[in-house]
């Protein structure tokens, strides 16, 4: 096992694909021990295409589902985490797709992928043939987001739009980082909580009050990397609108499968580390 190397490319999509594509990473990895990590709930689908070893998933999010091994994938939303095997090195693109984007670029509502993985050969078909292989042998990233551009760009499709409504409930949500309660969504677009849960639900994969939590926890996440040597856990909490410490610590050992300091001192570096919603410029 050599010196731990890792190399991370941003990639912004092409006009055509910036409602539904928030942004590319492009990552490689090597020298890193074996081992696992664990696949956060945060607010965006995420598609991974690998042109090193397959994408080894050893536990789903909803454990009740089988473990699979594909080199491309969709993980849809999710409340629980999934868990993914490495053997020292990575090499891939990850795409970050909004949940409204499923329909126009999959072809299935987001809803329809909540809490599962699937294989992203059955669901862009012939447009995905080989494409690993084409994306490791590009000449870059650049070269490898320009192809990405024009698959996703191909299956684009024109479908009628989610209901204002639940589109409405997820843009406050997000403004809010999860901190709004779900009776004030209801009251805003005029239906009744039990109505917005079930159609929210279905078109975005969990319902409102699920949802904010995992933005409260993607918050969290977000804080806890971006602050090494000053992760005071109280002031995280605070912040993010959990009612304390230990609060956000049983969030995270429901959502992460461990406490934020476990996470921090387990964690190799991966392509979640730094989200494509990240970088300036790019969309909530």
């Amino acid at each position: 096992m050599g010196v731990p190397v890792s190399d991370w490319r941003w990639g912004r999509p092409c006009a055509a694909l910036r409602p539904y594509v928030h942004g590319y990473i492009g990552y490689r990895m090597s020298g890193y021990r074996p081992g696992t990590h664990q696949g956060l709930p945060g607010r965006h689908l995420r598609l991974v295409v690998s042109f090193a070893a397959p994408v080894e998933i050893v536990r789903m999010p909803d454990p009740a589902q089988s473990p699979t091994t594909v080199p491309m994938m969709v993980g849809g939303l999710h409340a629980s985490p999934a868990t993914i095997a490495h053997h020292g090195e990575q090499a891939g693109v990850e795409v970050a797709l909004s949940p409204f984007g499923a329909r126009h670029v999959l072809g299935v509502p987001a809803g329809a992928l909540a809490s599962t993985v699937a294989d992203l050969a059955e669901l862009l078909g012939s447009r995905a043939a080989h494409l690993p292989e084409r994306l490791g042998a590009a000449a870059g990233w650049d070269e490898r987001f320009a192809l990405l551009d024009r698959v996703l760009g191909e299956a684009l499709t024109t479908v009628p739009p989610a209901a204002p409504e639940v589109r409405h409930a997820w843009d406050r949500l997000v403004a809010a980082a999860g901190r709004i309660p779900v009776d004030d969504l209801a009251r805003e677009v005029g239906w009744s909580r039990r109505h917005l849960a079930k159609r929210f639900r279905s078109e975005v994969g969990l319902a409102p009050k699920t949802a904010g939590r995992v933005l409260r926890f993607e918050r969290s996440a977000r804080l806890l990397r971006g602050t090494p040597g000053t992760r005071d856990l109280a002031a995280v909490a605070y912040s993010c609108g959990y009612h304390d410490q230990p609060h956000l610590n049983r969030d995270w050992r429901a959502l992460a499968g461990r406490s934020p300091t476990e996470w921090l001192a387990e964690e190799i570096p991966n392509v979640q580390d730094s989200s494509p919603a990240d970088p300036p410029g790019l969309g909530p």
